[in-house]
């Protein structure tokens, strides 16, 4: 009886412990399931920086509709100011020889016709000086405006030949450094100096020289 009694009791223990095995399972596997909330909020967002690289074409068709906006495209702002700077340079030099221009070939005309009322090559006298007492008289006066005239005639078309340069530059410019953004400029440049023993023979007899060795490495 005592036997019995053992036996039913183990069966019973084997039987609960069966029961708690498989709520424990439930409870876990409960745990385990994912939601589609969860699976957000537990996704991390893995930002990648695309590599800037400039597109030349684009560059230099930008940059021949408006001057400088191809340095904008390749992102060097800095060069920005000595684009614009280097174009208002120009500007200045073609308004002011032209005005100058303008000023001595009205000057050369109006003293080379005969009309008395027009006298606008008197307004551009020197001061102190009238067609009478001006050094060598009526024709050296005539002759130095006819040289003023030629003179920045010639450096306002220069200007405009450098202002178109300038134009030209600036497209290159931005072209070669959109070919050229991601090129590795720092090559392995090295600058040796050591001193330097030269032999030579000359009628027979050796004789040494002794001096400065450079040698550089690309």
């Amino acid at each position: 009886m005592n036997n019995d009694s053992v036996h039913i009791h183990q069966e019973d223990s084997l039987l609960n412990n069966e029961e708690e095995s498989v709520s424990d399972f439930k409870e876990n596997h409960d745990s385990m399931v994912v939601t589609p909330k969860t699976a957000l909020a537990d996704t991390v967002e893995v930002k990648v920086d695309s590599v800037f690289k400039p597109d030349p074409l684009r560059s230099v068709w930008l940059g021949a509709v408006i001057p400088g906006y191809g340095q904008i495209v390749n992102r060097k702002y800095w060069k920005l100011p000595i684009v614009y700077g280097s174009f208002l340079g120009c500007a200045y030099a073609i308004s002011w020889n032209n005005s100058r221009y303008v000023s001595y070939k009205n000057a050369y005309r109006d003293i080379s016709d005969s009309d008395p009322t027009t006298n606008y090559h008197l307004k551009i006298l020197p001061r102190g000086y009238n067609i009478e007492n001006f050094p060598g008289g009526i024709s050296t006066y005539t002759a130095r405006l006819k040289s003023a005239q030629d003179q920045f005639r010639q450096w306002r078309d220069l200007s405009i030949i450098i202002s178109v340069g300038v134009y030209a530059l600036s497209i290159l410019e931005a072209y070669v450094d959109a070919q050229l953004y991601d090129f590795d400029i720092t090559p392995d440049l090295v600058f040796n100096v050591a001193p330097a023993r030269i032999d030579f023979n000359q009628h027979q007899n050796t004789r040494s020289a002794y001096g400065v060795q450079w040698s550089f490495r690309f």
